[in-house]
């Protein structure tokens, strides 16, 4: 059902810091730190395998979101929904469709339709 853990969408109340944090007491590698829309978003890559880490200032609270990627929303949030599993909020992420809930035990969790692969073309680079 989940093809890939692509994102790992982590709060941030002082996104310079954390991006200093991130690419240079981490190693990883900042892709982008863009300033758009009254908010800061920086992704950084801590592995060649593991998913992106993107530091968000818009993010409430201090859980991260967990951003798998599935072959199709709407017919994966059917068949979760079968399950049992409760919706929760459908919005729009660069990448494409995507639904964010909350598990049972409080994790934050999404799924998403990758609709626009060229997504990262647009954002890979910019430094704002």
């Amino acid at each position: 059902m989940f093809m890939s853990l692509d994102f790992l969408y982590v709060p941030t109340k002082n996104p310079a810091r954390d991006v200093e944090y991130y690419s240079k007491t981490l190693g990883g590698t900042l892709l982008f730190h863009v300033k758009a829309m009254g908010t800061e978003v920086a992704g950084v890559r801590l592995s060649e395998q593991g998913p992106i880490v993107l530091l968000a200032e818009h993010l409430e609270g201090q859980i991260p979101i967990f951003v798998y990627r599935v072959h199709n929303l709407q017919q994966t949030m059917k068949q979760l929904e079968r399950e049992g599993w409760t919706r929760g909020n459908v919005l729009e992420i660069p990448h494409g469709p995507c639904c964010s809930f909350i598990a049972e035990g409080g994790q934050r969790l999404a799924i998403y339709e990758l609709a626009r692969p060229e997504a990262n073309e647009h954002f890979f680079g910019r430094f704002d």
